[in-house]
């Protein structure tokens, strides 16, 4: 399926990025801007700001930006169509499709959603409609998985033999190239294609909206040299650092209660969800990551860690903590009986028995004394000081200080120790990730400007007056004023700005004013197809104008729009004047190389004539205004 432009467009322009990224965001207007904390990564500072006149967020932190659709993309770890739909359903806008299923019609993105969607029916089929399926069938009965779970789960199985898959594919005339990207087959050192999964019971991994993302295989018959688990590679589609397995089943349930259940495998998953423990969701063999944690922040800010008892679980949950204290969730964490698993513990013990382990879970700070006691850290003076630090050090995390406080009064009162003490050691964490902060912003920010030198490298003569001369007056087509645009095109062509970013997006608004498109910067900048084109523009959008202080001082009462029409009026007149200046230079350069008379004359006459063109453009500019209209 494929959403014409105009429709994706119509949305766009219906949307108030303001309106829908406070549903996500607490905002507060600056200026011209509002402003808050970044949802992308931890700050103490706001740097995320939002322009409801360009409909269009930037991230001074993280430089992460866009329009609307990059935000729910980015916030939900959605695809872009998928983030079209939403919006669609929000505004009460119907959605249009185009009605053709070519490849040459739909997106990436959709062609390989449509790939893993087929493959998935596939190992479906094999598992619950086949003989040969029938010892994969078995294994989940064993491990008391019902078949209604395992058509919710879209379990599957992958037959034996190099090429089970490969023909299936085949025989579906799906592209093969793509099915490699996905890693649903693999390609030898010959040349020879192959089932990747090849006698493997199958977990399709679903996206939030759930759509088929991924796969993962575990083995039924250990084989030396064959890894337990197989998965599939990153892709357009696939991260797995973003992905909670089980959210898409989870979510509405975890949003009723105001709880997650965090769990480490598929099969803990599937046996709590079957079991009617519905708010669940597992990390799937990797680290919990900042991504995932801010997947799961939108749905809720309570979380409970369920990890396994062995030292492996116990370390995964110590660093998850903190992860989500960076995000302010409030974190509980239940400690299993040796050998037990959340898959065996259900099992075993039944739902009631399970609901009376979550009532009696730690809060993460009881938890972490309790496991520095284990280690035998409070044996001696020395290791209890260095097991207090530690304590400590993840309520600088915290940005709820009543919160803090609280936490550092249990500190002290456990320990016998003065709470001034323990605030003295929490204050000297808060300054060390101050400075980690700045120094992070710091190498981020210089490699921005890394990228920004390549783009403007283009045009090295440049001098760097005209340089900024083309960046103001970008900045000034990017406010989205029609007279504003008007005026500047009106004098300045696309082709004649000499830097390729610069003339790019001087097209693009020239086009969207010729066809009469609403000319704000949120849209425009994502036609742009180099991220670090986009990235520039944001930048630049974003910057504070260097506005010449005399415009203050002669217009102390003007509003920003008078002030902005005037400031256009200034650079149009410095840009024209640098052009001519410019060619009366070069014909100078010229005129000193000639020894013909007749051709010093006719130069000498140009350069008269150039001379006369900078007092027309400072008549002629100086008296027009930025309203005029031509007839």
């Amino acid at each position: 399926m494929r959403i014409p432009e105009t429709k994706i467009e119509e949305i766009r322009s219906a949307a108030n990025i303001v309106d829908v990224i406070s549903g996500y965001v607490q905002l507060r207007k600056r200026g011209h801007n509002f402003l808050g904390l970044c949802p992308f990564h931890s700050e103490k500072t706001p740097s995320f700001t939002v322009s409801e006149d360009k409909q269009i967020f930037h991230c001074f932190g993280c430089h992460t930006g866009g329009n609307v659709f990059k935000f729910l993309m980015e916030y939900e770890k959605v695809s872009f169509i998928e983030a079209v739909q939403e919006l669609a359903e929000e505004l009460g806008i119907p959605l249009e499709y185009d009605q053709k299923e070519s490849a040459e019609n739909q997106t990436e993105q959709e062609i390989l959603y449509d790939i893993n969607t087929e493959t998935a029916r596939y190992f479906s089929a094999n598992l619950l409609n086949s003989d040969e399926g029938e010892v994969a069938f078995n294994y989940f009965q064993n491990r008391k998985i019902k078949p209604a779970t395992m058509r919710a789960f879209g379990l599957g199985y992958a037959f034996n033999g190099w090429d089970r898959l490969l023909r299936f594919l085949q025989e579906k005339k799906i592209d093969l190239e793509r099915a490699l990207q996905l890693g649903l087959i693999g390609k030898s050192a010959e040349g020879r294609l192959y089932d990747k999964f090849s006698s493997r019971i199958i977990f399709p991994i679903f996206s939030p909206n759930g759509r088929v993302v991924a796969f993962a295989g575990r083995i039924l018959e250990n084989k030396e040299g064959a890894a337990k688990y197989l998965n599939s590679p990153e892709s357009v589609i696939y991260t797995k650092g973003r992905i909670l397995y089980g959210l898409s089943h989870a979510k509405d349930e975890i949003r009723r209660v105001d709880k997650a259940i965090l769990v480490e495998g598929y099969m803990d998953l599937i046996s709590l969800y079957q079991n009617g423990i519905k708010n669940v969701v597992a990390v799937s063999g990797t680290a919990l990551t900042e991504e995932q944690v801010q997947l799961l922040s939108r749905y809720t800010k309570n979380v409970v860690l369920l990890f396994d008892a062995d030292a492996a679980g116990i370390k995964a949950a110590m660093r998850s903590i903190e992860l989500l204290l960076k995000k302010d969730f409030e974190i509980k964490i239940i400690s299993l009986p040796q050998g037990e698993d959340p898959d065996s513990y259900v099992n075993s013990y039944g739902k009631e028995k399970f609901e009376e382990l979550i009532k009696s879970a730690k809060n993460f700070l009881e938890y972490q004394s309790e496991y520095y006691e284990s280690l035998g850290r409070f044996n001696d003076a020395a290791g209890t000081t260095d097991a207090i630090r530690d304590l400590v050090k993840p309520l600088a995390l915290i940005n709820d200080e009543l919160k803090a406080s609280l936490l550092i009064k249990n500190i002290a009162k456990r320990f016998n120790l003065r709470e001034k003490l323990l605030e003295s050691e929490l204050n000297k964490v808060k300054s060390g990730l101050k400075r980690q902060s700045v120094v992070e912003a710091e190498r981020q920010q210089r490699k921005v400007n890394e990228k920004e030198k390549t783009i403007l490298k283009t045009n090295k003569d440049l001098p760097s007056q005209t340089v900024n001369l083309e960046k103001e007056l970008i900045k000034l087509l990017l406010e989205g004023n029609r007279d504003i645009i008007d005026f500047i095109l009106r004098h300045i062509k696309p082709d004649e700005f000499r830097i390729d970013i610069h003339q790019k997006l001087a097209e693009l608004i020239h086009t969207a004013s010729m066809h009469e498109e609403e000319p704000n910067a949120g849209g425009l900048i994502d036609k742009l197809e180099s991220e670090d084109y986009k990235l520039y523009a944001r930048e630049l959008t974003f910057e504070k104008y260097q506005i010449s202080k005399n415009w203050e001082d002669i217009n102390p009462a003007a509003d920003y729009e008078i002030i902005l029409k005037k400031y256009a009026q200034d650079a149009v007149r410095k840009f024209k004047l640098k052009q001519v200046e410019e060619k009366i230079s070069n014909l100078n350069n010229t005129l000193s190389g000639l020894t013909d008379e007749e051709e010093k004359i006719d130069l000498m006459k140009e350069i008269r004539d150039q001379q006369r063109e900078i007092q027309l453009i400072r008549e002629d500019l100086a008296g027009e205004n930025v309203n005029y209209e031509e007839e």
